[in-house]
């Protein structure tokens, strides 16, 4: 497997980003290793709160979340997906595979760093990945919030914007990942923002996970991710702990995702499942401070034992 690095001067006076970086080497699934990057802020003895990003972005989408989260007493996770931020990149888009992206993330979180005690925040593929390391050890996870997000299985029919969004990544002569992200908010993001989202990618060479990632949705029954995404929602239809869905009303893509995890998760019964205004589909750069508080309320009302 040939792996491309992004060189450390690309995340060079980034705004807002004063974050020390955290790396671990991992198995590739080639028989090699990947170096994965990750943020680990607040205090080390603390339950960790887990912030997974999504497609094309990196951790770089909770930098205005992390310092509200900290300041309430809670250890900070956030890690780059492999083929996105400070992560290494697999240079082949047949490199990447949805079963990977989960094995890539269980090694890191659960062999390495060992989280435990929880609380998992998932948007896009953050969601994607996230929910399937949470069917896999549902013990090491006191709590989930999600916005934004889904854990399709193929069995129903996606929405028509993400169904653009999926031709798009595999037609488009361009792949200008900043812009990607400034068409997915609500509020125009800064041109240094924009470019600290293409910060990863140096060329296109860099970008083939993050092409490859729409098409790796399951959108039928015979995708390779139909029967593991369906094990997991066996494991979400049994999942007793707190569940909150806090999605945007501003994203085409999974508007009303919510109400089948509301359905289905016992967890999510009772709970102040909300709809946050003038969130688009990265809402975490459209309402960064709203959803840091949600996810500290959260936490305080809902303290297992």
């Amino acid at each position: 497997m040939k792996t491309l690095r992004t060189p450390d001067e690309r995340f060079a006076n980034l705004p807002d980003f004063d974050f020390t970086p955290h790396y671990a080497e991992i198995a590739n699934g080639d028989g090699g290793t990947l170096r994965v990057h990750y943020l680990d802020e607040g205090l080390p003895d603390a339950n960790p709160v887990l912030l997974m990003h999504g497609e094309p972005s990196w951790c770089y989408l909770y930098r205005k979340m992390i310092p509200l989260l900290v300041a309430a007493g809670h250890r900070v996770i956030a890690p780059d997906l492999v083929g996105f931020g400070r992560s290494d990149k697999p240079a082949q888009q047949s490199d990447y595979t949805y079963a990977r992206h989960v094995a890539w993330m269980s090694e890191l979180l659960f062999d390495q760093i060992g989280i435990r005690r929880a609380t998992f925040f998932g948007q896009d593929w953050g969601g994607l990945i996230g929910l399937r390391l949470l069917a896999a050890a549902p013990e090491r996870f006191d709590r989930v919030v999600l916005s934004n997000t889904g854990l399709p299985t193929g069995d129903g029919k996606l929405s028509e914007a993400f169904m653009a969004w999926q031709n798009y990544s595999q037609t488009s002569k361009t792949f200008p990942i900043g812009n990607i992200v400034n068409g997915g908010v609500a509020t125009k993001l800064a041109p240094a923002v924009i470019a600290a989202y293409d910060a990863p990618f140096p060329d296109d060479s860099f970008k083939e996970g993050a092409r490859i990632f729409p098409s790796l949705v399951p959108t039928s029954r015979e995708d390779q991710a139909h029967h593991d995404n369906t094990i997991a929602w066996g494991v979400l239809r049994k999942f007793e702990r707190p569940f909150l869905c806090a999605f945007g009303d501003s994203d085409p893509v999974t508007k009303g995702g919510e109400a089948i995890f509301i359905r289905n998760v016992p967890g999510a019964i009772g709970q102040a499942h909300t709809t946050i205004v003038g969130g688009g589909h990265f809402i975490q750069e459209d309402k960064a401070a709203e959803l840091a508080n949600i996810i500290n309320s959260f936490i305080a009302t809902t303290s297992l034992q």
